[in-house]
């Protein structure tokens, strides 16, 4: 069974950092491409915005133009989890921020339909 469990989010000010992670289990990690969407305050499950995705590989990542250069995504394969590293956070990127995956090993193929998380909460806020 399938299961990715998020944590780390939280209320943090506007230029803050957090770092969530996405702890796999049911399956090995090492071979698919995993990534992190976001539900915004008052946006339906149609609302969803897919963030980032990470292949196989930590070289191989891709982000959304709004997030380049402030987001991190990273994984640990010995761990089988995945990281958020978000600095610099806005206001605009409060919301509940769900790890996903599709079981591709190509993101191109897929990273953000097939399985999520519960979500965890971030807000950005003074």
């Amino acid at each position: 069974q399938v299961q990715l469990v998020e944590s780390g989010g939280g209320l943090v000010q506007p230029g803050g950092s957090l770092r969530l992670s996405c702890t796999a289990s049911g399956f090995t990690l090492d071979n698919y491409a995993v990534g992190w969407i976001r539900q915004a305050p008052g946006r339906g499950r149609q609302g969803r915005q897919g963030v980032t995705c990470v292949g196989t590989t930590n070289d191989n990542t891709y982000y959304i133009s709004s997030v380049t250069g402030r987001f991190t995504i990273s994984r640990d394969n010995a761990k089988n989890t995945v990281y958020l590293q978000m600095t610099n956070l806005k206001p605009e990127d409060t919301a509940v921020y769900y790890c996903a995956t599709d079981l591709e090993a190509d993101f191109s193929r897929g990273c953000w339909s097939r399985y999520l998380g519960q979500g965890t909460q971030v807000t950005v806020s003074s």
